[in-house]
């Protein structure tokens, strides 16, 4: 908790976890409804994954919809108009496109509900 406070990466050294056996046509199953529900909800094809946190007692995605900028692009990058926390690559995406896409995002959002987005993702490398 003490990093969470100061918003640095925790390590976790030991879980204990509960499993219950399934039978193999179960579990099978189970995942196949996982990846429909992936396929259904999450764009396909070349992507940055899912951006930003949730903030409390909300969606990201919600929040960029609502902001307008669902299927916004900037050069090659785009926000998905699947999903609106996801940011896909149109074919030459560069660094800096989505790092355009991220600053724009977080200024609408915080201008329209004065909430910052903190990211889900670590930018590693030169991205301006």
């Amino acid at each position: 908790k003490d990093s969470e406070a100061r918003n640095e990466p925790a390590i976790i050294l030991e879980a204990e976890l509960a499993m219950q056996p399934a039978p193999q046509v179960e579990v099978e199953a189970r995942l196949k409804e996982f990846a429909a529900r992936r396929r259904q909800t999450q764009p396909a094809g070349p992507n940055a994954g899912s951006i930003f946190k949730n903030p409390p007692g909300d969606y990201a995605g919600r929040l960029i919809e609502a902001a307008g900028l669902k299927g916004h692009r900037i050069g090659d990058a785009q926000i998905s108009p699947k999903h609106a926390d996801f940011m896909v690559n149109r074919g030459n995406a560069r660094a800096s496109d989505v790092a355009g896409l991220i600053d724009l995002t977080r200024v609408q959002v915080k201008d329209r509900f004065g909430i910052w987005l903190d990211l889900e993702i670590e930018l590693v490398g030169e991205w301006h």
